[in-house]
């Protein structure tokens, strides 16, 4: 059992809300997403495992399980290039829960137009096997958001 935990502070919506018809129809995997607080924060990991995948508005980490989870900073947010982004990890380092992966800004997100709402997703994972998923209230970064079974 892989236990996630939230990548950011803010209030926790669900996939469904998201303004994407690819996250919010959970076509990358089951999930659920958060609309961040609007202050320069850092996204932190949700599981202790290895960045396999690395850009400003997006990261990967892979557990011990193979459970790949994706943490989606913003939509449409690769359209910034990197600007308002801050990479503190590289590609292929071993992280644990809580440590920072990238450094942004929700706000600045939003003043370029942009949604800054956060898609934490499974990847490859099946909707029932994701348990105690949060899909609304208030969430602090490292508070549980699903456990996948």
């Amino acid at each position: 059992m892989t236990s996630v935990t939230s990548p950011l502070a803010g209030r926790a919506i669900g996939l469904a809300a998201v303004p994407d018809p690819v996250f919010s129809g959970a076509m990358v995997g089951p999930g659920t997403a958060i609309d961040p607080v609007r202050e320069p924060s850092e996204a932190v990991a949700p599981v202790d495992g290895v960045i396999v995948s690395l850009h400003p508005h997006a990261f990967v980490v892979v557990d011990g399980q193979g459970h790949g989870v994706l943490t989606h900073l913003g939509i449409d947010t690769v359209q910034l290039n990197g600007e308002g982004f801050e990479l503190l990890v590289n590609k292929g380092d071993t992280v644990t829960r809580g440590q920072a992966i990238v450094r942004w800004n929700p706000a600045a997100v939003e003043e370029a137009g942009k949604s800054p709402v956060c898609p934490i997703v499974a990847l490859e994972a099946t909707a029932d096997s994701l348990v105690d998923l949060v899909e609304d209230g208030d969430v602090k970064a490292g508070e549980p958001l699903f456990s996948w079974q």
